[in-house]
């Protein structure tokens, strides 16, 4: 199977996981609100966000050895990929040992990071809603690294298939608990059952899948082999600490300095920007595999033009649900949850700004990973990171909830500029100039449809409702994507996209 067929079988089961788990992770949101309060939602993701940063003991090892393994799988070198699994497995216990240390550590402090529990009498329960949290976390890395056999042969559908029938038991059941008996605890404990089960299940499968996972005659990863998993886990310590200190800490810091209702709020904003912004990222993560694969066996021309359609791809689908959101995004919150749930126009808008600029991220830190550049840039995101918490640590005591994003959107900007620079230099030999121009014309059409869909929108939402929100969301349709076409359909990137469709239909 052709790195094309891989990718849209990636893509096929990645929306069909999305769109299940999607819906009704929001129709379970409505459900929480409803019967355990704004207060346990603001706790449930605060303490997701302590367990992401968590996860910083991984420290990019990950991300390194699935790079090493694209090679050695495409060449069949079955002796390479059993010593790079057998390293993969001894260093993710380690961390899931260091993860668990660390976790339990931060236990004393959770009194201070949530602010006005409005509704929690006890320390106690803040503790153990955490320690549940936290066992999920640990319990995940002894499966973890078995996912990357099949993802560096191409099928990530695995993965995505057995977690989407993870979310949708553990939903259905979360949803059954809420209604008949709403409590937080059989909540979360429910979950971690049900995660616990695929866990094992995942274990047995993969192992039989793959029987070199349970060989014993393992040789030893060589000095060579050892040294380039060190060199680039190195570089990637820097990305995933500065990337945990700008992107895992917004909700910590609305939590803190402004109150834990609040980091609430702005969860049923993510929930609904995430449900899109997933079936998005689903293409452009599910091709990673595919340009690690077709970086370790085409030349340097292909892997360019091949950047420049997933970039020229993102900038289309990005720009179209950047101007969607802008439209519909408030008015779907104030009619699903209620009009106190709708956030203040100008931190809506500097969300979405971000979630644009993130999509060009998206696309220059996907073909990153997939060729292995992680030296190059390595203190970036440390410098994002510091960036972005001075600025909004100032910035929340000063403009409240808007300084918090402010800060995230500056820090994004650095890549956004730099890292293009540094991948054209790199990868292709070239200067970004024809990055940046491509970024400023594709941002003007974006503005240009975002005017012409507001004049509309001031008249078709006049009142809102669903009909209402249905209609503005086929008129966003048919002008972002019309003016889009009006100036890129001649481009080889939209002919070269275009192709593809074609043979896909026939």
């Amino acid at each position: 199977m052709g790195r094309v067929k891989y990718a849209a079988r990636n893509i096929m089961f990645g929306y069909l996981s999305n769109a299940v788990t999607g819906i009704l992770g929001i129709v379970l949101q409505k459900i929480f609100i409803i019967k355990l309060g704004e207060t346990l939602l603001g706790v449930n993701s605060t303490y997701s966000s302590i367990l992401s940063v968590l996860s910083l003991a991984e420290l990019g090892l990950g991300t390194a050895v699935n790079f090493s393994l694209y090679g050695p799988v495409a060449r069949g070198e079955k002796e390479t990929v059993k010593a790079y699994m057998q390293f993969y497995k001894k260093a993710y216990r380690v961390i899931a040992l260091v993860v668990a240390c660390v976790g339990l550590m931060l236990v004393p402090f959770l009194k201070y990071i949530i602010k006005d529990p409005v509704g929690i009498d006890s320390n106690a329960d803040l503790v153990n809603y955490y320690l549940i949290f936290l066992f999920n976390t640990v319990s995940s890395y002894f499966v973890a690294y078995k996912y990357s056999l099949p993802n560096a042969e191409q099928k990530n559908y695995i993965q995505s298939n057995v977690l989407t029938l993870t979310k949708i038991a553990t939903v259905l059941i979360q949803i059954a608990i809420l209604l008949f008996v709403p409590d937080f605890y059989l909540y979360l404990l429910a979950a971690a059952a049900v995660e616990l089960i695929q866990k094992v299940f995942a274990n047995a499968y993969l192992n039989r899948r793959y029987p070199l996972l349970k060989e014993k005659n393992v040789r030893k990863l060589t000095q060579g082999e050892l040294s380039d998993i060190k060199k680039k886990t190195e570089a990637l310590v820097c990305h995933k600490v500065g990337d945990a200190a700008r992107l895992q800490t917004d909700s910590i810091i609305i939590t803190g300095f402004i109150n834990v209702t609040m980091s609430g709020y702005v969860d049923n904003y993510n929930k609904v920007i995430n449900l899109i912004a997933n079936f998005v990222n689903v293409i452009f993560n599910s091709v990673i595999s595919s340009f690690g694969n077709l970086i370790a066996t085409e030349s340097d021309e292909k892997q360019y033009e091949m950047f420049r359609v997933y970039r020229f791809f993102a900038s289309w689908i990005y720009g179209y649900s950047s101007v969607g959101f802008f439209l519909l995004l408030t008015p779907f919150i104030s009619w699903y949850y209620g009009d106190r749930f709708a956030l203040p126009a100008a931190v809506v808008g500097a969300i979405l700004i971000d979630f644009y600029f993130k999509g060009e991220r998206v696309v220059l830190s996907n073909y990153k990973t997939a060729a292995g550049v992680f030296e190059q840039d390595k203190f970036l995101p440390l410098i994002q990171g510091a960036v972005n918490l001075v600025l909004s640590i100032v910035l929340v005591q000063r403009i409240g909830l808007l300084g918090v994003y402010i800060g995230t959107i500056v820090s994004g900007l650095i890549a956004n500029i730099i890292r293009p620079v540094i991948i054209y230099r790199t990868c292709f030999d070239r200067k970004a100039d024809s990055y940046f121009y491509d970024a400023f014309r594709y941002i003007g059409v974006s503005i240009l449809a975002l005017i012409i869909c507001a004049f509309a929108g001031n008249v078709v939402l006049s009142t809102v409702n669903l009909i209402r929100m249905i209609v503005m969301a086929v008129i966003v349709t048919v002008v972002y994507n019309g003016i889009f076409l009006l100036f890129f359909g001649r481009t080889f990137e939209f002919k070269y996209l275009y192709g593809i469709l074609k043979r896909r239909l026939k």
